[in-house]
């Protein structure tokens, strides 16, 4: 993701804009109530899509960060030929928003699916919500999945990576406000999170590949 040194991320551009232009116009026009709509709008926007500085932790080698802040929700043992576990991660609208390379890796797939953004609870959440699934791939071969799904949300998934990219750990490579975030392990692999631990993204460290 191209390196961004403003306070707010540059895709909360235009929303600002949009805010602030009819935040104007209503002070200008006497309209008190819709002014102070306006101007909370704006600072909602602003915090959602905020930019913080993260300070980038030195792990040892083989070591994978969060993508994402949030809560885990689950972990779980999965029976598959590639991956062993499942760390389900939920994000809301108080979390940063930017997501951050959890390795040093070559990102071999990267699949969109355009779709709804209804409510987690809704029976259709998994099969229909906007999601995108990427493979991240180490020197080492090690193989990592994250799933990230919209759930209900104002703005849609922003991705800004390609297939055959190389990344590094915690670089930016999108955005996503209210949504989840699932990551696929090898068996390989040992966690160094629970259930009900809070992550945040390039800070937190989710284990290491042996």
């Amino acid at each position: 993701m191209r390196s961004n040194l403003l306070p707010v991320a540059k895709e909360s551009l235009k929303y600002l804009f949009s805010f602030s232009v009819a935040f104007i116009v209503c002070v200008v026009l006497d309209f008190e109530i819709l002014a102070l709509v306006a101007f909370i709008g704006l600072i909602y926007i602003a915090y959602s899509f905020r930019n913080p500085e993260r300070e980038l932790p030195l792990f040892e080698m083989n070591s994978l960060l969060s993508s994402s802040d949030g809560v885990v929700k689950a972990i779980t043992e999965l029976v598959d030929d590639e991956y062993a576990y499942k760390i389900e991660i939920e994000s809301n609208f108080t979390d940063v928003a930017l997501l951050r390379a959890p390795m040093n890796a070559k990102i071999l797939t990267v699949d969109f699916y355009n779709g709804t953004r209804v409510s987690k609870k809704s029976k259709l959440f998994e099969d229909t919500n906007e999601n995108v699934s990427l493979v991240f791939e180490d020197e080492n071969n090690h193989k990592v999945k994250i799933v990230h799904r919209l759930k209900k949300s104002f703005a849609p998934l922003y991705i800004d990576v390609l297939e055959s990219q190389n990344i590094y750990q915690t670089s930016r490579y999108g955005l996503m406000v209210n949504g989840t975030t699932s990551i696929y392990l090898p068996s390989n692999f040992r966690l160094n999170v629970t259930v009900g631990n809070e992550l945040k993204a390039s800070e937190t460290l989710l284990g290491y590949f042996s």
